[in-house]
C-alpha cells in the first residue's frame, strides 16, 4: 500500500514538474513571439517610411497594407491607416484613398487626426477627374458629369464645418472657391447650349440657379444676362427687365448692355426670326441663334490660370 502511494506521488510530481517546464517554455516562447512580432511590425513600418520618402507609392501601399493586416492594433496601426490614405492619393488611386479615409473616420471618429481624413476625402475627389477640371470649356462638355467636383465641394464643406481651425482649412477654403467658380461657369456653359437649342426656359433656370446659389462667383453677371435674354425671348418682359436692371446696377460694363445701360435687345430680336436652316436642322444650325455669354476675361481675369498643383500635406506623426 505504501509503495502504491509512493508511486502515485512520484507520478504526480513528475506531471507537476513537466507542467511547470512547459509553462515556462510557453511563456518564454510567447515572449520571443511577441518580440519577433514587434520587430516585424517595426521593420514593416520602416519599409513603408522609406518608400514614402522615396516616392515609391506602390511599395508604400504594399508595406502599409501588410502592416494594417497583420498588426491592426499595433503601435503603428492607426498611423499606417492615415499614411495609406496619403499613399493611395499620391499614386492617383483616388477611389481607394476616399474609401480608406471613410473607413478611418468610421473606426476612429475621435482620433486627433481624423480631420486629416476628412480633408483628404475632399482632395481626392478634387483630383478625381483632373482632365475635366483642366479642359472644361475646350470642348462641348454639356453632358459631362460634375459629380466629382460636387463631391469635393461637399467634402471640403463638411471638413471646414467640423474643423474650422485645422491647419488644412485655408487650403480647403481656397479649393472650395475654385470649385464654386467651376460649377457656376459650367451652368452658364449649359445655358448657352440651351440657347442654341432654343430651350429658353431651361436657359433661364440655369441662369437663375447661378445667381441664387453661387454668390461671389465671377459667373454671376453672365447668370443675370442669361436670365434677361431668356425671359425676353419667352416674352416675359417684366422678369427680363428685372434681371437687366440688376445686371446694369452691379455690372455696368457687361457687353450685353448698350451705351445707355439697357439690355441690348438686338440679339433677342434676331433670334425670333428662324431661318429655313434652323427648321431643317431642328434648331441645331441657325445663323441667327442668340448669343451665349462668357465674360471671364472681364470679370474673372484669372480664369486662364491653371489649377494650383499643391502637393497634399503628409500627416504629421
Amino acid at each position: 500500500m505504501r509503495k502504491f502511494h509512493y508511486l502515485k506521488f512520484r507520478h504526480l510530481l513528475i506531471l507537476a514538474v513537466t507542467a511547470l517546464v512547459l509553462l515556462f517554455a510557453g511563456c518564454s516562447s510567447n515572449k520571443e513571439k511577441k518580440k519577433a512580432d514587434a520587430s516585424s511590425e517595426t521593420k514593416l513600418y520602416e519599409m513603408a517610411q522609406n518608400s514614402l520618402s522615396a516616392g515609391n507609392w506602390v511599395g508604400a501601399i504594399s508595406s502599409l497594407q501588410l502592416l494594417e493586416e497583420h498588426f491592426p492594433f499595433g503601435t503603428y496601426g492607426e498611423q499606417a491607416q492615415l499614411e495609406l490614405i496619403y499613399a493611395y492619393f499620391r499614386s492617383d488611386e483616388y477611389d481607394s484613398a476616399i474609401r480608406t479615409a471613410d473607413r478611418f473616420i468610421r473606426l476612429h471618429p475621435q482620433h486627433r487626426h481624423v480631420g486629416y481624413a476628412y480633408y483628404m476625402k475632399g482632395l481626392a475627389s478634387f483630383h478625381e477627374d483632373a482632365s475635366f477640371l483642366g479642359s472644361l470649356f475646350s470642348t462641348d462638355n454639356t453632358n459631362r458629369d460634375l459629380g466629382a467636383a460636387r463631391d469635393s465641394y461637399n467634402h471640403f464643406s463638411q471638413f471646414i464645418s467640423r474643423f474650422p481651425e485645422s491647419e488644412y482649412a485655408r487650403d480647403a477654403r481656397q479649393r472650395m472657391v475654385y470649385l464654386r467658380n467651376i460649377l457656376a461657369r459650367y451652368e452658364i456653359h449649359v445655358a448657352n447650349y440651351y440657347f442654341k437649342r432654343k430651350s429658353y426656359l431651361a436657359a433661364a433656370n440655369r441662369g437663375r440657379f447661378v445667381v441664387e446659389n453661387f454668390q461671389g462667383a465671377p459667373a454671376i453677371p453672365d447668370g443675370l444676362a442669361v436670365m434677361a435674354q431668356a425671359y425676353y425671348l419667352l416674352e416675359l418682359n417684366e422678369l427680363g427687365d428685372d434681371a437687366a436692371t440688376v445686371l446694369a446696377h452691379n455690372y455696368p460694363t457687361h457687353p450685353a448692355l448698350d451705351k445707355n445701360g439697357k439690355f441690348d435687345r438686338r440679339y433677342t430680336e434676331r433670334a425670333k426670326k428662324r431661318s429655313w436652316l434652323s427648321y431643317a436642322t431642328f434648331g441645331m444650325l441657325d445663323k441667327d441663334e442668340p448669343l451665349g455669354f462668357d465674360t471671364r476675361e472681364i470679370f474673372d481675369p484669372l480664369y486662364v490660370e491653371e489649377e494650383k498643383k499643391l502637393r497634399p500635406p503628409h500627416i504629421k506623426k
